[in-house]
């Protein structure tokens, strides 16, 4: 299973402060991955709508690129997650955002060909990048105590930010870049998510040694070892009521997050916004979705991660609420609607990633996370499918109501399987 030399594998076991600077390594190394994977995720959401547009030349599919793409990484997700959990972190997730730079080539190849077909495919290799960017977040916790594993998931995910909020910033350079080379603008960003993508899989490829989840299974294992038979029978090493609510909560945030953030573009396109206006509503949506996640793990951490999933779907119905009211016209009402969508997707994100590790044991835990991934992706998939057809059907307006009043669902579910205030399993 494990690519590590034993003996390196052993010096890590019995140093609890060797494992401290591993988690602190391990740590730096996620966060500037995640910088690179940031601005490959951001780039292509930002124009993925309006390339599919232009290319199908009706707006009632437009929400088909952000569901294939999540839809490719649902698989991606599945995929990353097993191997995550056979060869470690490293193997995983280099493997996904190198799949996902691929996946971006091939849909500036569609573009410049105009193959609608090619273009659906791509979107789904496409994917893979999202998954792993996702999946990220978990590496820092494969070595965080009970008490700390809030924390390092806000900081994979506030790294993310950095690529996130300068990908769709860069959305006019790479449009005039991709000119320039004889490829159409709005395929320009994803030659930036090709870069972006591969850079963070080899940089993880590389650095991510020793692997924080072969450490991490190896120093429970040794626990086990030294525990008594009874201890080991009696101990409940999942909560099956946690992992229900964890998943819940990602999966609902995403469908609503990802609905009302597909369509801004053709919303904010139809009333005249420019392709810079959109660029920095999506920008400042992306930030919201990560910047403020060092505050939101430590609220997870300190007030529990029931307090801060209902704090989420509050939040998400107030957005959904704006950007119902905010006429089509108004930038500002625009970019307030998409910071309380992102920010309401980080509460919930933060909370739930963390209820799964802490319901889950270190032998299945990359597995699990990976499974729960692939529900987020398809929930991901459906929310961004339908959305253009809500819209098409009835109106922007209408989709972020349903939207947000959908985000309400979280209070029950959150109450009925892990209760208020739960800090933990």
């Amino acid at each position: 299973m494990s690519s590590e030399p034993n003996v390196l594998i052993k010096e890590y076991i019995d140093h609890p402060e060797k494992q401290k600077k591993l988690y602190k390594r391990t740590l730096i190394i996620v966060v500037i991955s995640q910088i690179f994977g940031g601005a490959g995720l951001a780039a292509g959401i930002t124009v993925g709508a309006l390339l599919a547009e232009k290319m199908l030349g009706t707006n009632a599919f437009a929400g088909f690129p952000a569901a294939l793409f999540t839809l490719g990484s649902a698989g991606a997700a599945l995929a990353v997650g097993r191997l995550s959990n056979r060869f470690g972190r490293r193997m995983g997730l280099a493997t996904g955002f190198i799949t996902g730079g691929l996946g971006a080539i091939g849909v500036v190849i569609a573009a410049v060909t105009n193959s609608v077909l090619l273009l659906f495919f791509f979107l789904l290799v496409y994917g893979a990048g999202t998954a792993t960017n996702l999946q990220a977040r978990y590496a820092g916790t494969d070595l965080a105590t009970n008490k700390q594993r809030g924390t390092a998931v806000s900081i994979a995910m506030f790294s993310t930010t950095f690529g996130a909020v300068a990908g769709p910033n860069l959305v006019d350079v790479m449009g005039n870049f991709a000119r320039s080379v004889g490829v159409p603008e709005l395929a320009g960003p994803f030659i930036l998510s090709t870069v972006a993508y591969i850079v963070a899989g080899l940089f993880l490829f590389v650095f991510l040694r020793p692997d924080p989840f072969i450490i991490a299974l190896k120093i429970d294992a040794n626990k086990q070892k030294n525990m008594k038979h009874q201890e080991i029978q009696g101990k409940n090493l999942s909560n099956k009521n946690g992992i229900i609510a964890g998943a819940f909560i990602m999966v609902l945030t995403q469908i609503v997050m990802l609905a009302i953030m597909t369509m801004t573009p053709i919303h904010m396109g139809d009333h005249g916004h420019s392709l810079r206006a959109i660029g920095l509503v999506i920008g400042f949506h992306i930030g919201a979705m990560y910047l403020p996640s060092p505050l939101t793990g430590i609220l997870v951490d300190k007030l529990g991660r029931s307090t801060m999933a209902i704090a989420s779907g509050v939040t998400l119905l107030s957005s959904g609420v704006v950007a119902a009211v905010a006429p089509g016209e108004s930038l500002f009402l625009m970019n307030v609607a998409l910071i309380l969508l992102g920010l309401g997707w980080n509460f919930g994100l933060i909370s739930g990633t963390t209820l799964i590790v802490d319901s889950t044991e270190p032998s299945t835990r990359a597995k699990t996370q990976g499974t729960v991934d692939v529900f987020i992706a398809l929930g991901g998939a459906s929310g961004g499918a339908m959305s253009g057809m809500v819209v098409a059907g009835a109106s922007f307006e209408t989709l972020s109501l349903v939207g947000g009043i959908l985000s309400l669902f979280l209070i029950p579910v959150v109450i009925r399987f892990i209760g208020i205030g739960s800090k933990n399993k």
